[in-house]
């Protein structure tokens, strides 16, 4: 016992990353990026998130600022909560939370606000809708109060990428098809206009973020069959 309190004085990073011998990018810990991205994504499985999925992405940029954004609040609210575990009364445990995940958005807001006004406009008030992400508050309760740093802050970056990559797909093919554009460039040649071609205005109304969310769902579980729920 004298030996392990020795090592963790002189590797202090052990109390925080791993008490054992596991490896950092040990199978279970790497299954901790992966599976967010597609067998337990936070949308399209756990459907969480959604409203964001609806709201920001008619245009490709607010779309990959929003999950850079969702990233960094994430991850950081993670790693402090995994920190806290331990100090955290269990009655007030979801107000430290929300004290925690707001004064990350407050963090990110402020940055953006610096460096991308516009962008932040454009997001507004969605920025601060972070606070009561489902996703965030979700992963908070169910994970980082019970596991130790370093697996918190994959189980951050995993799920904030998995919701990531939804919203940056669904931004793509709504502002490609509804505009034209990719990051507001014209990537269409206007030969192709010229051929008859017409932007689908369609895409740029909320229902068809929805409809194409459904879409990648149905391609998700025709292509991954165990997530097909038996009735």
């Amino acid at each position: 016992m004298k030996k392990n309190n020795n090592i963790n004085k002189k590797n202090p990073l052990l109390f925080f990353i791993n008490k054992g011998s596991e490896p950092l990018f040990s199978p279970k810990n790497r299954k901790l990026l992966s599976d967010p991205l597609d067998d337990d994504n936070p949308i399209t499985v756990q459907v969480l998130g959604i409203c964001s999925a609806l709201a920001i992405t008619v245009q490709l940029k607010p779309a990959i600022v929003m999950s850079i954004s969702v990233v960094a609040v994430m991850a950081a609210s993670n790693v402090i909560i995994s920190i806290l575990r331990n100090l955290i009364p269990n009655r007030i445990r979801i107000i430290v939370q929300l004290v925690v995940v707001a004064s990350m958005v407050i963090l990110v807001d402020q940055i953006l606000k610096a460096f991308v006004y516009d962008v932040s406009k454009e997001l507004s008030v969605f920025i601060g809708l972070i606070i009561t992400n489902c996703i965030i508050m979700g992963r908070l309760e169910a994970f980082a109060l019970g596991n130790n740093v370093w697996r918190s802050f994959l189980d951050g970056i995993g799920n904030a990428l998995g919701y990531a990559w939804i919203l940056i797909a669904v931004a793509f093919f709504r502002e490609l098809f509804g505009s034209g554009n990719l990051l507001g460039i014209q990537v269409i040649p206007d030969f192709i206009y010229e051929m008859g071609y017409v932007n689908n205005g369609l895409m740029l109304l909320s229902p068809m973020a929805l409809i194409v969310v459904g879409i990648i769902i149905w391609i998700q579980r025709s292509r991954n069959r165990k997530l097909i729920e038996e009735n």
